[in-house]
């Protein structure tokens, strides 16, 4: 094992842990559900379970590795959710307040053309009244009409001009009447950058990544031959993401435009939502410091409000038993999600293949990062590996 992420230590894994992640593992890639993968456990602030397994590159046989690196997709917004709260713990930004403040030019209308007021708090649980263009039936949408990009596309334009183009199509509720997945983080993204005075790659550093020693997480992936090639579930095996490839994730949504190559470009836009890069240690950094509420970067107070339902006991679709916190999932009622997970447990993925929890109640972080969609964000595998782990653990 290399060394422990930051906040951990080296702990010894209950008796069948290993034996079960590994299980688990293997038949995800025996049935080439999964390329490659990288899963870790830390329980009680102790690293009890680490492996990287398959390949980064299968067409190189390049075998994945703890450092690979990975698109992380919507695994982007815990991360920039987070410096958000860092800004509100400093008194630089009031969760409660108007966004127009800082960005006065961001002002979409409801669909009958009165003014709405969107508040942080509503942009980070996803309470705005905002969605996304790969919700959409088809290309004939109206934020396929206007252009607007979901932050995993080469589109060629800024931030500004994307969020220009999402406040011409009509919210599609009024803000913190509904929940709904959307570009709200990116909105955050431009939020944070005006807040805090610099471009929202630096704002991050200095806010979470650094003080955190996220090395490796970033808007750009600066070493070609550390990133894992990205794949999508196929018949008889997974195929390679082809650049501007569009896969559907959802029955009846148009789907995910993909730029794999986007990662590498510093000109595209920093999408709050999806377009950072990292690793599965790296995020583990992240989830501990926040489970541990060491407090050096985010006082306590605001950690249980990142972790608290915001969505008035509303449900999320296709997830019964779960909120919405600021930043990620949280698990309201365990029996009607038919989960192992204590009530309070976060959760979320992203679209390039990857799940995460964190189980205060058990003091229990897992990140499952992969590089074949959707299967690590949202198949089998994830509730398999979920399953393994608490098969595994005494559970208190």
């Amino acid at each position: 094992m290399t060394n422990p992420p930051l906040f951990l230590r080296q702990g010894v894994p209950p008796a069948h842990l290993g034996t079960r992640i590994h299980s688990t593992v293997q038949q995800a890639l025996d049935d080439q559900r999964l390329v490659g993968a990288v899963i870790l456990v830390a329980r009680d602030g102790e690293l009890i379970h680490q492996q990287a397994a398959g390949f980064a590159d299968r067409e190189s046989a390049r075998p994945m590795t703890l450092e690979a690196v990975f698109r992380l997709a919507s695994v982007s917004k815990p991360i920039v959710s987070t410096a958000a709260l860092a800004l509100v713990a400093q008194g630089r930004l009031d969760l409660d307040a108007g966004i127009e403040h800082w960005l006065p030019e961001f002002q979409p209308r409801l669909a009958d053309r009165r003014s709405a007021r969107i508040t942080v708090r509503q942009l980070l649980s996803h309470t705005a009244g905002l969605g996304y263009r790969f919700f959409e039936a088809d290309t004939a949408g109206p934020y396929a009409r206007a252009g607007v990009s979901d932050g995993m596309d080469a589109s060629g334009i800024s931030l500004e001009e994307n969020l220009r183009r999402l406040a011409s199509v009509p919210l599609l509720y009024e803000p913190g009447t509904a929940w709904g997945y959307s570009l709200a983080t990116d909105v955050l993204g431009a939020l944070i950058a005006r807040a805090h005075g610099t471009p929202l790659h630096e704002a991050v550093r200095q806010l979470v990544t650094g003080p955190l020693g996220m090395v490796d997480t970033g808007f750009v992936a600066r070493d070609p031959q550390r990133v894992a090639t990205a794949y999508v579930n196929d018949a008889p095996q997974p195929h390679r993401l082809a650049e501007g490839e569009t896969v559907s994730a959802f029955e009846g949504a148009v789907g995910i435009t993909y730029s794999p190559s986007r990662i590498f470009d510093p000109q595209a836009f920093p999408s709050g939502g999806a377009g950072m890069a990292g690793t599965a240690q790296d995020l583990l950094r992240l989830l501990e410091a926040l489970r541990q509420g060491c407090g050096a970067f985010l006082p306590n107070e605001w950690i249980a409000e990142m972790a608290r339902d915001q969505t008035d006991g509303r449900e999320l679709p296709d997830a019964p038993g779960f909120g919405f916190g600021l930043g990620f999932s949280v698990l309201r009622d365990p029996v009607l999600a038919a989960s192992p997970e204590s009530a309070g447990t976060w959760r979320w993925g992203g679209a390039y293949g990857h799940s995460w929890f964190v189980d205060r109640a058990q003091g229990l972080s897992v990140v499952a990062f992969t590089n074949t969609l959707y299967e690590g964000m949202s198949g089998r595998f994830v509730t398999d590996l979920r399953d393994a782990v608490y098969g595994a653990l005494e559970v208190r």
